[in-house]
């Protein structure tokens, strides 16, 4: 029996001494060890090995998060910026006072689901990139909000509210028992029929003078100029004018012959220039948008001068920040003169009015010589979805473009109830696209448009 002394190197890397016997036999010394201190550590090396396949998941898992961030992050940061370029002009809006209803809850709903995608996102990776977007989604939910509630739904409610009661308050305003008309047809209710055109000429100024005015001379009571027909073209960029061009007769008109022509204005930049194709003769003077300011001016064809009056509202529209619009916009009709049973009016826009149309009566003093604005009414139209607009026995009426032959009257309002209708739909056919002006002459029932240089009349047909 020889005694042994064996150095073991265990799996942990230690090293540990075991004494053991032997025998000698057969020239060989022969002994027997415990084998539990140094075998394989099986077990151990599973548990690591699952830990590895695991660790190597999680890596792939977390790669194809990576590769999935960077895909959608660019699109996430774009749909950011079209949320906030939509967001952008409804800011705007708001601040001035402008705006009608937009679509709020459609852009709530994408708002949503790109907090729910950043969400998602941010909790996978939670770098400095998706706080960003974080924060900014959430900027934008805050400022959404806000304006679904105070715009949309507390604002736009009173703000109609206290249209109705301003209206509804104009129209009991002094009203004359004739107001309505001195024509029995006023009382038959809203224009039913227009006529094809009943008379097509060419402007006598030409073709390419493509804005402008005219008309038969429209006050029911006048002796000075009770058939004259006029024509007011606006000879500078389309835009200003200070010539006035008279007919005595149809026949002179219609053979361009024995006109008078009459200077409103030295030059196309005087204060006194006509701005715009705005103008209306009514009797023995010419009533018309002054230059660059926000007055109506009347001429008077017998002494040569001009009284005016500042149109009333917030942030009346001119030089071409409200004109008539629809298809293309006629550039500066920001303030439309208009005649019918009643007397004058001006139809135009205020910032107040949210860019909606507004009538005003206008009223000459003779006496006092001095032009007077009498009452005012707000409408919910807004005037640069219209192509152009005109007055019947008290009735605003405003057309839109249907084609390059056909407008469309398509709504009313009317300044004795306050009340609109936009279920209209009367046809004009016309020559050219664009229609510069549109007015009613309450002697012969006629509409005259200014037609891009051609000069149209129509008949109106009222309900029986």
């Amino acid at each position: 029996m020889l005694p042994l002394l064996l150095l073991l190197l265990l799996s942990s890397g230690d090293v540990r001494a075991q004494r053991v016997s032997g025998q000698r036999k057969n020239g060989s010394c022969v002994c027997q060890v415990n084998p539990a201190m140094w075998s394989f550590p099986a077990v151990n090396y599973e548990a690591v090995l699952r830990q590895v396949q695991s660790c190597e998941g999680s890596l792939s898992s977390l790669r194809e998060q990576v590769e999935l961030s960077n895909r959608c992050l660019p699109l996430i940061q774009a749909l950011i910026t079209n949320v906030t370029e939509q967001l952008n002009p409804l800011k705007y809006l708001q601040n001035r006072g402008i705006y009608t209803n937009l679509p709020l809850d459609l852009l709530g709903q994408e708002l949503s689901q790109l907090e729910t995608d950043i969400g998602a996102i941010h909790s996978q990776l939670n770098n400095g990139q998706t706080t960003k977007l974080s924060k900014e989604v959430a900027k934008l939910r805050t400022d959404v909000d806000r304006l679904q509630m105070s715009d949309t739904i507390n604002m736009k409610t009173v703000k109609e509210t206290l249209r109705y009661l301003k209206n509804s308050a104009e129209s009991c305003k002094s009203i004359p028992k004739d107001f309505r008309g001195r024509e029995r047809h006023c009382l038959k209710g809203l224009i039913s029929n227009i006529s094809n055109p009943v008379m097509t000429k060419v402007s006598p100024h030409g073709k390419s003078y493509i804005s402008g005015s005219w008309g038969m001379q429209a006050q029911m009571d006048s002796e000075g100029q009770k058939n004259s027909y006029w024509v007011q073209p606006l000879l500078n960029s389309h835009i200003w004018g200070n010539t006035l061009r008279l007919y005595q007769t149809y026949k002179d008109f219609m053979a361009s012959a024995n006109h008078m022509d009459f200077t409103v204005a030295p030059s196309f930049t005087d204060v006194n220039t006509i701005e715009g194709p705005s103008a209306i003769l009514y009797g023995e003077a010419l009533y018309y948008h002054c230059y660059r300011s926000a007055d109506v001016c009347r001429y008077d064809l017998n002494s040569s001068t001009v009284q005016r009056v500042t149109l009333p509202g917030i942030g009346v529209g001119f030089n071409n920040k409200f004109p008539y619009c629809y298809y293309d916009c006629r550039i500066n009709s920001d303030v439309d003169v208009e005649a019918d049973e009643s007397g004058l009016w001006a139809l135009y826009a205020t910032v107040g009015n949210h860019g909606n149309l507004v009538v005003s009566r206008l009223v000459w003093d003779g006496e006092a010589k001095t032009l007077n604005v009498t009452q005012t009414w707000e409408t919910r139209l807004f005037k640069k979805a219209v192509s152009n607009a005109f007055m019947v026995c008290g009735v605003l009426y405003a057309t839109r473009y249907v084609d390059e032959y056909r407008e469309e009257v398509f709504y009313a309002f009317d300044t004795a109830t306050g009340k609109d209708d936009n279920t209209l739909a009367l046809p004009l056919e016309k020559v050219a696209k664009g229609v510069a002006s549109l007015s009613y002459n309450p002697i012969n029932k006629q509409i005259y448009m200014y037609n891009d240089g051609y000069l149209l009349a129509y008949q109106a047909h009222f309900q029986v």
